[in-house]
């Protein structure tokens, strides 16, 4: 089963980090949270676990009205929220990669049709952003 939607873009790291934010606040979610793995590797494992794993961020994107809308159906939902995002670059790496949960695994679990509807939007949110972000029309 394949849970995330990815792409591969030549943009550097930092670049890829800021462009994947300001693609999904185009398609209406913020960043709640903000996990730099490698910053955590290095502080909890040491410089050559970092090292290892090269650049990784994970960012917490939440669509508020998405998530009211799921909450409000299924509140056990918001364990599984907000949606990850995940931009990585390997130590030796030419390219980043930008992947997103893909909303359905939330469908997979529920089965609400209220959910399903919810997942639906997210996706199709989720999935405009990663066009943008590869350079395709959305």
């Amino acid at each position: 089963m394949t849970y995330t939607h990815s792409i591969v873009v030549s943009a550097d790291y930092e670049d890829a980090v800021q462009k994947t934010r300001e693609a999904l606040a185009e398609q209406g979610f913020g960043i709640l949270s903000e996990i730099d793995v490698r910053a955590t590797f290095e502080t909890k494992l040491g410089a050559e676990a970092a090292q290892d794993l090269g650049d990784y961020v994970i960012l917490g994107a939440c669509n508020p009205q998405l998530a009211s809308r799921a909450l409000a159906a299924e509140p056990d939902l918001g364990a599984l929220l907000p949606c990850n995002v995940v931009v990585r670059r390997g130590p030796d790496a030419t390219q980043t990669t930008i992947q997103a949960i893909d909303p359905q695994t939330m469908v997979q679990l529920s089965g609400s049709p209220a959910v399903q509807e919810v997942a639906n939007d997210a996706d199709t949110r989720l999935s405009a952003a990663l066009t943008s972000l590869a350079g395709n029309p959305a």
